[in-house]
């Protein structure tokens, strides 16, 4: 059975985006929406990990979950999804480049 999906990237290759395309609509740069069966949705997520390169994209979909959804993940990114206690949280890193405050003087 179909079911909605949305998919987020940032800093991917054109051509992945234009594969996202034929099969949801980029309702603004970078954010894709969509409702495809489980075997397309599966098939899309395989295709962004397999390209995603220095990118980084986030999936949210349909589960049988407490929240109803869950997210799934590939690249480089500063928000982690962390499971706690069965609820999906997201875990910030630092900033790959951030220098460690040492406070004043």
């Amino acid at each position: 059975m179909p079911s909605m999906l949305v998919l987020a990237t940032t800093a991917v290759p054109d051509h992945l985006r234009g594969a996202l395309s034929r099969w949801t609509t980029e309702v603004v740069p970078g954010i894709f929406v969509g409702t495809v069966s489980a075997r397309v949705r599966d098939e899309l997520w395989h295709a962004v990990t397999d390209t995603v390169g220095d990118g980084a994209a986030v999936l949210v979909h349909p589960a049988p979950t407490e929240q109803g959804y869950t997210i799934r993940t590939a690249g480089t990114r500063r928000r982690v999804p962390l499971d706690f206690d069965g609820l999906t949280l997201m875990r910030m890193t630092a900033a790959p480049n951030a220098k460690e405050f040492t406070g004043p003087g």
